[in-house]
């Protein structure tokens, strides 16, 4: 049987793709830096390896018929660059040479819709725009380079595809992610305030089941937009109080006043080496932001995006499953004994 590998198996998208595979009946191959939480009692080969040093990708590529590539550094400070350029871009053109010289039959990209680009008049534009001079930061800087190397190596004969989700949310976030960070700190009222601004809102389970689909669907050397709902953080926080059973922050203050905090935010989490949840850069991204066209994946993809509330309701589920929130008996909210 032909092996399937997937990098960056232990985050939170590479959780649930491991997942959706396994589903398939697929020989999956997981390459994991160190934490592998995620993949504990699942029926598959764990491979120990690092996308910035090549030499521990050739063993890895044995035998593989389909890469799926999810390895990846999210950050949200602005000047991390060092950092995001040897994982996002570094790190991509070593997994994509060592599948190409492996001969693989599919390798699929994980991008993000930050690497997509936005008019300033706030029409969103076509797909497959890079924007290398990002103004939101470090991150979509080199998602928008590590999708130029894969176009590279498209050229060199690599049957490569591009996917970029927006926000994902969703069950089985083992670390958790930087939006899980927020969904347990709204249920644990540690922000007094919301900022104004939206984004869209992806279920995890629904990028990976598009992700499988492209294996098979997907045209060579294009870029998908795999989108969900469009929806503000106040839209947001709201429905995750109404399934999870607690009050979210009524309060909203102007994405400018924000900002100002969050200059001090990204400078004291430097210091201490902490990801920071608010930066600058983030907070220009929900402010700034227009909705993204993801027609071409539900055209030629077939992908759906399950409703907004179902997500949060899974996510808020899982996370008391595994004891990262407590319990509904143990926390909840008068306004919402109903629910």
């Amino acid at each position: 049987m032909s092996v399937t590998l997937v990098t960056g198996a232990a985050g939170h998208l590479g959780a649930n793709l491991v997942r959706a595979l396994l589903r398939e009946g697929r020989r999956v191959r997981a390459l994991v830096r160190s934490d592998a939480r995620a993949l504990e009692g699942l029926e598959l080969e764990l491979v120990h390896g690092d996308v910035t040093a090549p030499d521990t990708l050739t063993p890895a590529m044995r035998h593989v018929d389909v890469v799926f590539h999810l390895a990846g550094l999210i950050t949200l400070r602005g000047d991390d660059d060092e950092r995001a350029t040897a994982v996002n871009v570094d790190g991509v053109r070593h997994v994509a040479r060592a599948a190409l010289d492996a001969g693989v039959r599919r390798f699929i990209h994980f991008s993000s819709v930050e690497a997509e680009d936005t008019a300033s008049d706030g029409e969103p534009t076509p797909t497959g725009h890079e924007r290398p001079s990002s103004p939101f930061g470090a991150y979509g800087r080199s998602k928008a380079q590590g999708d130029a190397v894969v176009a590279s190596f498209v050229a060199r004969g690599l049957p490569a595809i591009t996917l970029r989700p927006s926000g994902v949310l969703g069950p089985f976030d083992f670390k958790p992610s930087l939006m899980g960070r927020f969904l347990i700190g709204l249920h644990q009222r540690r922000f007094p305030v919301l900022v104004a601004g939206a984004f869209d809102w992806v279920d995890a389970r629904d990028v990976t089941e598009t992700a499988v689909r492209a294996e098979r669907a997907g045209q060579i050397g294009e870029r998908y937009l795999v989108t969900g709902t469009w929806a503000s953080l106040t839209e947001l926080a709201r429905a995750a109080g109404e399934v999870a059973g607690f009050h979210p922050p009524t309060r909203v203050v102007p994405s400018w006043l924000a900002r100002l905090g969050a200059h001090l935010i990204e400078a004291g989490s430097a210091i201490v080496g902490a990801e920071p949840l608010w930066t600058p850069g983030a907070l220009a991204r929900v402010a700034g932001g227009a909705p993204f066209d993801g027609a071409r994946a539900r055209a030629e993809l077939g992908h759906r995006a399950r409703p907004l509330r179902e997500t949060l309701r899974d996510a808020y589920a899982w996370y008391r499953s595994v004891g990262m929130l407590p319990a509904p008996s143990d926390h909840r909210d008068d306004a919402h004994d109903d629910l």
